[in-house]
């Protein structure tokens, strides 16, 4: 497990957090409880569910909380569409800090995913030679 507040990623999802509550202050008053609430929430999801898993004592409960947090970004940035197209508010800035996080998050994903191991012939006393590839059993 990891610090969470040493992950570059998570400190960039803290800084892009401001940035989508001051957005939130350009929308209208009747987006209050819906729209800004909703991206609010993603927003604050993102860094929370980071924080969240780092401290769960396990990879595979870290990965799974930062495979949340990765789909809170994917939610924001849907509605970082529907204000551009509804409101007329150039999102794409805060879009392409958005796809920054979701390569750092698929990237930590990818590098706490513990590796399949092939088990061989001394392991099962089966030659994998002689067994083909979707008979090999995997742990």
């Amino acid at each position: 497990m990891t610090k969470f507040k040493e992950l570059e990623v998570w400190q960039r999802a803290i800084d892009f957090n401001l940035k989508v509550i001051e957005l939130m202050k350009m929308l209208p008053k009747s987006e209050l409880y819906s729209l800004q609430d909703q991206c609010k929430r993603a927003s604050v999801s993102i860094s929370s569910n980071i924080a969240e898993g780092s401290g769960r004592g396990s990879d595979k409960d870290f990965s799974r909380f930062l495979k949340i947090a990765l789909s809170s970004a994917y939610e924001l940035e849907s509605q970082l569409i529907i204000i551009e197209t509804s409101f007329q508010i150039n999102t794409e800035n805060l879009r392409v800090e958005l796809t920054i996080i979701h390569k750092q998050l698929r990237s930590l994903i990818f590098a706490i995913k513990p590796k399949k191991q092939i088990v061989t012939k001394s392991q099962t006393g089966i030659s994998p030679l002689k067994v083909s590839q979707n008979d090999q059993r995997e742990f």
